[in-house]
């Protein structure tokens, strides 16, 4: 079951404790396909089970969850508008463009964006035609220094000091490869998406076990990003 924050205990300011525990409870909902009950929410926010039913039923009222007739609450359909709201609706924009690169390539892509020190994979698309792939949840966070996702998104960036060699060249050549820096053994491919600031530094990656997937999806996923960079701005 997913967690909820540090603060979603009360380790927050007086005056945003109930915020705090809210959005705590409507983050672990969302993360739960099969939905929570008051209890589980309490047990991971670290409340009575009356307060964690007062909060959830708050964000029922407000649409954000719904109670299903087994008694867990799920995501309801304010929090896809809120979702969709995000980045000019990056995520809706992109996935028909990485759904036929995942289903040309045969493996997972996603698009992911800084925010901080941080990466953040806010499209996970796994390809349609095969049994088995690699795949991890959307809202997954990575430090930004890792990863080939994570160099392609520092590429995007103005160069910064002692930067590693891979990000000065993923400037250059506008790809990046690398191999075991997230997951053992698991070759990952990124572009960076052109984009026109305020927009997040944004990239399309690729990862496999296979290196010949990854190396032969390379002109793939540039011409991809291409067409994201026009289709985002």
């Amino acid at each position: 079951m997913p967690k909820a924050s540090p603060d979603a205990g009360g380790n927050s300011a007086p005056g945003s404790q109930t915020l705090a525990r809210g959005l705590s409870a409507l983050q672990l909902v969302a993360a739960a396909p099969n939905g929570l009950t008051a209890q589980q929410v309490a047990d991971d926010i670290g409340v009575h089970r009356t307060i964690a039913y007062r909060l959830l039923n708050t964000l029922a009222q407000y649409r954000f969850v719904a109670k299903g007739e087994d008694g867990r609450y799920r995501s309801a359909a304010a929090l896809a508008v809120l979702g969709a709201s995000f980045d000019n609706n990056v995520r809706q924009l992109s996935v028909p463009t990485l759904r036929a690169l995942a289903d040309e390539l045969g493996t997972t892509v996603s698009l992911l964006i800084a925010e901080g020190d941080q990466q953040v994979a806010i499209a996970v698309i796994v390809p349609t035609n095969v049994f088995y792939q690699l795949s991890f949840h959307e809202g997954s966070r990575y430090p930004l220094d890792r990863g080939a996702a994570g160099i392609a998104l520092l590429a995007s960036m103005p160069p910064r000091p002692a930067e590693r060699p891979l990000v000065p060249q993923t400037r250059k050549q506008g790809w990046v490869i690398t191999h075991g820096e997230i997951e053992p053994n698991t070759f990952g491919l990124a572009v960076p998406v052109r984009r026109s600031p305020p927009s997040p530094p944004t990239c399309i990656n690729l990862i496999s076990h296979r290196e010949d997937v990854v190396m032969n999806g390379r002109d793939s996923v540039v011409k991809a990003a291409g067409e994201l960079s026009a289709i985002l701005g």
